[in-house]
């Protein structure tokens, strides 16, 4: 089986240049609060939109749902692609792009699983991936390993940030060791050096994605959720994740500077955690997608976006409200997944 490795194609960082945005559109029957399906619909359409501001925006949609989605939207570069789907969390179930040195673009079909099991059934979502490279005529890699894309990160120079909780967790691969993972991963998005941090955020279903605790900002450079209060167990979590980055060094054998952003107050919805995050943001192109949460967190949201843009002073910080899909269990990062910009294959 030939691998992307093998044949020199390797995933881009996500601040590279996309030639569109995939997302998912929400399905009633597969939601933990299906009588929100208006709100979190709306949510998903303020998101295309505020993408759009920035880049082509392809909306996968079951057919049943297509003439009703389609007339919610009057962008012109807002397009639709019908594929029978479970769930509305691309990031996760969607291909992973990969490009070689000719910029000819493939697609990773991970194995998709509903996070260990925990959202049957999720046999459709598990054969969009292949559906999307079928669609865009691109080469497709499909790999032995259940995994989603929102437990990595890359920095586009061969390191890849991921955590334990989640890669090594046994309701993914019990039959793989670690190593046997890590070479899987390797071999897949073509890293040389991987980063486990422990754990992710305290209450997070997906069983500790790294895109609500740590990414790349740029090569050496990653910004850190962290929380201050050591009542609360995030406080643990992230001060553990942020004294691996200090000692750690990514694969050109640079330390880290590490920027650090304060986590949103602790919020509750029916004694279930929400799993509040501003790293669960997205690169556009020229921008970048940020969930802010309004009420309690309005200085926090303040601090969040001074801190993007300190980082990054060339993008603008387009704000969209956070709370609208996050009762769900997710975010922005998590419903997007981009596609760079390629020759294509």
């Amino acid at each position: 089986m030939t691998k992307p490795k093998d044949v020199n194609y390797s995933m881009p960082a996500e601040w590279t240049e996309h030639e569109r945005t995939f997302i998912s559109w929400p399905v009633q029957a597969s939601m933990v609060y299906p009588e929100d399906h208006a709100v979190v619909s709306q949510g998903y359409a303020d998101l295309a939109k505020a993408i759009a501001e920035f880049e082509p925006v392809t909306v996968i949609v079951n057919p049943s749902d297509a003439e009703q989605v389609k007339a919610m939207f009057t962008e012109s570069n807002v397009d639709f692609l019908e594929i029978q789907h479970n769930d509305a969390w691309f990031r996760d179930n969607g291909p992973t792009f990969v490009l070689n040195e000719q910029q000819e673009i493939a697609a990773v079909n991970w194995k998709f699983n509903a996070w260990g099991g925990k959202y049957a059934p999720w046999d459709l979502d598990d054969n969009v991936a292949p559906q999307i490279a079928e669609h865009h005529g691109v080469k497709r890699f499909d790999a032995p390993l259940v995994m989603e894309g929102g437990s990595i990160h890359v920095d586009g120079e061969g390191t890849l940030l991921t955590t334990e909780e989640c890669l090594l967790n046994t309701n993914r691969n019990p039959d793989l060791s670690r190593e046997e993972i890590e070479e899987h991963v390797r071999n897949f998005v073509n890293v040389e050096k991987i980063i486990w941090l422990n754990k992710g955020l305290d209450g997070d279903e997906t069983d500790g994605h790294v895109d609500n605790i740590a990414c790349f900002a740029a090569p050496g450079k990653i910004i850190l959720q962290v929380c201050n209060d050591p009542s609360d167990a995030n406080y643990a979590i992230t001060q553990e994740n942020l004294e691996i980055l200090r000692s750690a060094t990514d694969a050109k054998g640079r330390s880290f500077e590490i920027i650090q952003i304060e986590q949103p107050p602790l919020t509750f919805f029916e004694e279930q955690r929400l799993t509040l995050s501003y790293l669960n943001f997205y690169f556009v192109n020229g921008g970048i997608i940020l969930p802010v949460f309004g009420g309690t967190a309005e200085e926090t949201d303040r601090k969040a976006i001074e801190v993007l843009q300190a980082t990054f002073p060339e993008r603008r910080i387009r704000t969209i409200n956070g709370m609208s899909i996050i009762k769900e269990g997710g975010n922005v990062h998590c419903t997007t997944q981009q596609m760079p910009a390629s020759k294509k294959g």
